[in-house]
This record gives structure tokens, sequence and C-alpha cells, in this order.
């Protein structure tokens, strides 16, 4: 097999685990998040900050840009068919979100060791400020994503 065609074989089998993790993710869906973009170790969502977001000091809750990272940090570890679910995860809020605000998360695949995987995941605002930094370590459970995720629809 030639690089390019396994660079596309890889390619179509990180979109096709995006789908089917679309397709399952309820909450990604209930929040409004929309996947941008996927490839084999990297993933890219965005989400609005809606007004039903917000904690009692009226800006965007930690849980909404934490759930936005973390939705991203799966799409990226799952990515190259294997069934990856988070070990550990830590997050830094660096700025508040506002209602309103469109929120950009980005995965970055940092490594591979045996079945566990790190992660940096950088949300940012329209602005392009940096809202949170997210470093997330999964542990494959699985050989495939695609055929975990294919026979839970």
């Amino acid at each position: 097999m030639s690089d390019r065609q396994s660079h596309v074989d890889a390619q179509e089998v990180a979109e096709s685990v995006g789908a089917a993790i679309g397709r399952r993710d309820g909450v990604a869906r209930m929040l409004g998040m929309d996947l941008e973009e996927i490839r084999p170790g990297y993933a890219r969502l965005r989400m609005t900050v809606r007004p039903d977001m917000v904690n009692g000091h009226g800006i965007g809750h930690g849980a909404m840009t934490f759930a936005l990272a973390d939705t991203c940090f799966a799409y990226a570890g799952n990515s190259r068919d294997r069934a990856t679910v988070a070990q550990h995860c830590s997050i830094t809020f660096l700025r508040p979100t506002r209602p309103g605000d469109v929120l950009t998360a980005e995965a970055v695949e940092q490594g591979i060791f045996g079945r566990t995987g790190i992660y940096d995941i950088t949300v940012t605002n329209q602005k392009g400020e940096v809202v949170a930094l997210f470093r997330g370590q999964g542990r494959a459970v699985a050989d495939t994503a695609e055929t975990d995720l294919a026979a839970k629809d």
C-alpha cells in the first residue's frame, strides 16, 4: 500500500469514526457542538455559548467549556479507530466566556504510548483568545472504535 493510499484510508477511517460518534453523542447535540474537522490524531469542534449555559455569575459555566474540550478529545482520541475513553484529564480556565461567544476546541495528539494517548486541547473564543487549556489522557479499551460505535447504533 502506498503512503498516499494509507493516508487516504486513515482519513476515511477518521471521518467514519467521527460520523459514528456524532450519531451517538447526545450531549454534544444537546449543547449544539459541531464537528468542523477530523483527521487521525486531530479534531476541531465549535459551540456557541447560550444564555442557558451560564453560571450564577452570569458567565459561561466551566462545565460547558469542559464538555466542549472533552468531546473534542473524544473525537481525536478515537480517530485512529481504537475505542478510547478518558482516563485522566485536566483543564485550566484562562478567560471567562459569555453568552453569544463562539468557542472552538482544537485537539492535537501528542503521542500514543501502547494503549495510552496524550492530547492537548486549546479552546478559543471568536476573537482567537485562549479561554481554556485541557490535557487529556486516553486509554484504548478495544481495537476498533468504528466497529464498537456501529454496534451501538
